[in-house]
């Protein structure tokens, strides 16, 4: 499968099977976020796998939806400030965009090996901070519901929901 095939097959699973993930296709998606670039090489990022259904119940709370609840796995990507690279001219901190980096290779690695997953970023950060005991440098970024989508994607779908490149691609100059 091509790189563009596979970008198109992942799409925001929001109904999951209740399988198990196998340890070996696990790894292989935290391998995937590991070897992801950063702004100078810092890596200012931390996975927490939460597999347990204790505490998936738990996780459940930063996120209240029912099929947030069904995923079998939940990574929790979070930033270290302490650790992250940060533009001298005007010091904008590029923790968000490493972890995105980072969760976007996971996600694209997920869906490689038939598996799905959905960004949530609309959750309860100070719920997640408290129930992490997240130090005040750490900041969770992004939670990755991830298991065997219940459903699947129109491929195609990118031909209607996506803006032509007429309209996202500027040569040469910006313009609108």
């Amino acid at each position: 499968m091509s790189f563009l095939e596979l970008a198109k097959k992942r799409f925001s699973v929001r109904k999951y099977k209740p399988d198990s993930i196998p340890e070996e296709d696990l790894l292989y998606i935290l391998e995937a976020g590991r070897v992801a670039p950063s702004a100078v090489n810092y890596q200012p990022w931390y996975f927490i796998v939460i597999k347990d259904e204790k505490n998936r119940k738990k996780v459940n709370e930063l996120y209240h939806r029912d099929w947030f609840g069904q995923a079998p796995v939940v990574i929790i990507l979070v930033a270290d400030h302490s650790q992250t690279w940060k533009r001298s001219v005007d010091r904008k901190d590029h923790a968000d965009i490493d972890v995105a980096i980072a969760a976007d290779h996971i996600t694209l690695a997920a869906a490689d090996r038939g598996l799905g997953t959905c960004w949530v970023c609309n959750f309860d950060k100070e719920k997640t901070i408290k129930m992490f005991n997240l130090p005040d440098y750490i900041e969770p970024v992004v939670l990755l519901p991830l298991g065997y989508p219940a459903e699947q994607a129109d491929t195609d779908r990118h031909s209607h929901k996506r803006k032509p490149l007429d309209e996202i691609v500027c040569w040469e100059k910006f313009v609108v």
